[in-house]
């Protein structure tokens, strides 16, 4: 299937240019099961043969990273919980990787915005709740684009240098996933501790 997938979306790109590779990325920010890891390196491909221009490259699919997320911000913002699962059926939408993804929003906060971009299903899903808690539109727009466009130009680059080696550059994406959910559950941990530090010490300050 992961083969296929790649081969279709290879050939979007190639009949269709940045506007191919900035409408793949605009799903991928969508609830559609479209994969960075399969968009992005080819388009890197391309920019190292010289048929793409690896800042308009990266323009295009950031841009197009922003509209998907949008749109399901405002699937949330506006339609609610029950449109976004109405809808989300039609595009895979898994219901209990959106009940944790939403959780974790409203545990974490506005930040999730950026660090989602680099996490695994959640980066297809965090636009969601942040649009069901109404966000503020200009921090979102900020977190997303910050966000996507550093992972967007990661993969570009690994294609870049990596062209004639699809399966490492893969691999590699998906060990940098691995990272990523480490390094995270880390800085959680770490947040976590601090936090109940200050609470044990404003209540011991209290008690005297």
């Amino acid at each position: 299937m992961v083969e296929s997938l790649a081969v279709y979306f290879t050939y979007i790109i190639e009949q269709l240019g940045y506007f191919g590779a900035g409408f793949l990325m605009m799903l991928e920010s969508m609830v559609a099961p479209v994969p960075s890891e399969l968009v992005m390196p080819f388009v890197g491909f391309l920019a190292a043969e010289g048929k793409f221009s690896v800042p308009a490259a990266i323009l295009a699919t950031s841009v197009g990273s922003v509209i998907g997320s949008l749109i399901s911000y405002y699937m949330g913002y506006l339609g609610g919980r029950p449109f976004v699962l109405h809808v989300g059926r039609y595009l895979l939408l898994n219901k209990e990787h959106l009940e944790w993804t939403e959780n974790w929003f409203d545990r974490n906060g506005s930040w999730t915005i950026f660090v989602s971009r680099f996490i695994p299903v959640v980066r297809h899903l965090i636009s969601i709740p942040a649009g069901l808690g109404r966000m503020r539109l200009i921090p979102f727009c900020v977190y997303t684009l910050l966000g996507a466009t550093i992972w967007n130009t990661f993969l570009l680059l690994c294609g870049y240098k990596l062209r004639q080696n699809w399966t490492l550059v893969q691999t590699y994406s998906h060990e940098l996933d691995i990272v990523v959910l480490v390094g995270l559950a880390v800085c959680m941990v770490w947040f976590a501790v601090a936090r109940v530090r200050r609470v044990r010490a404003v209540a011991a300050a209290d008690d005297r």
